[in-house]
């Protein structure tokens, strides 16, 4: 690591231990809380001990002052910044995906984009879904949209080490540029006459989301092909969207493994 690299924090059991997992080369320091020593604890250390990275036992205050007023669980790494993808970065893999050349393909790709998303720790719980169905990526707009800090990492438990995020400035752009690669895009919106159910999600895809209570913008729904809606049968009219990420990648999960059955 050159001495002007980005540093940022990263908390929380299961994300300071994925990054010693997959990616071990990128953590500067590992910081355990004094006195704590149990069975996840110990597995950091080991973790870190085996990967060579320096490691300090701290006062819960220290890490506090370190951190913010955030749940740490004892366990914080100071990691070398992850370099998002970029729109160009994002064709490339989309192509090679659709090709079937990319290293570790899993058939059509299936994209997560999502429009204005202000919360991180919804972006946190949308890119652990994402990685637990397979997404090639998410996307998020760069502005006005939850940024990929330390909150939403230690929410998406150590899915944003394993499943890219692409930053883009204009999320209608990039929506464009995968249509011409071969995805089709599909949006979800309360107003949609179509069920998810009832549209195809098996082929190349990229599922739209939108901000929490405003949904997507009318530019973005301008750019689905189709919009589709979730099922929903109680008093309260939309879903946190979180939990109509996983609703909708869930779908594209079911019907993917009927084609394949």
């Amino acid at each position: 690591m050159a001495a002007n690299d980005p540093i940022e924090a990263v908390y929380g059991v299961h994300a300071v231990r994925a990054l010693l997992l997959r990616d071990p080369r990128r953590v500067r320091r590992v910081l355990l809380q004094r006195g704590r020593q149990d069975a996840r604890a110990q597995e950091i250390e080991r973790l870190a001990r085996a990967a060579g990275c320096a490691l300090e036992r701290v006062e819960a205050e220290r890490l506090s002052q370190r951190l913010g007023a955030v749940v740490h669980q004892g366990v914080a790494a100071e990691v070398l910044a992850l370099t998002p993808w970029g729109e160009d970065a994002l064709i490339e893999a989309v192509t090679a995906a659709t090709a079937g050349s990319a290293p570790g393909a899993r058939g059509d790709p299936l994209v997560l984009a999502l429009d204005g998303v202000q919360d991180p720790h919804n972006l946190g719980a949308c890119l652990r879904t994402a990685d637990a169905c397979g997404a090639l990526a998410v996307i998020v707009p760069r502005d006005r949209a939850a940024p990929l800090n330390a909150t939403a990492r230690k929410a998406a438990a150590g899915a944003a080490e394993s499943t890219p995020v692409a930053i883009v400035t204009n999320l209608a752009r990039t929506l464009r540029l995968l249509k011409d690669a071969g995805l089709w895009i599909v949006g979800a919106g309360l107003e949609a006459t179509q069920r998810a159910q009832d549209v195809d999600l098996t082929g190349p895809r990229v599922l739209v989301l939108g901000a929490e209570g405003s949904g997507l913008r009318e530019l973005t729904k301008r750019h689905c092909d189709w919009l589709v809606r979730l099922p929903s049968f109680g008093a309260v009219e939309s879903l946190n969207v979180s939990v109509a990420t996983g609703m909708l990648l869930y779908e594209a999960v079911r019907q993917r493994a009927a084609v394949i059955a």
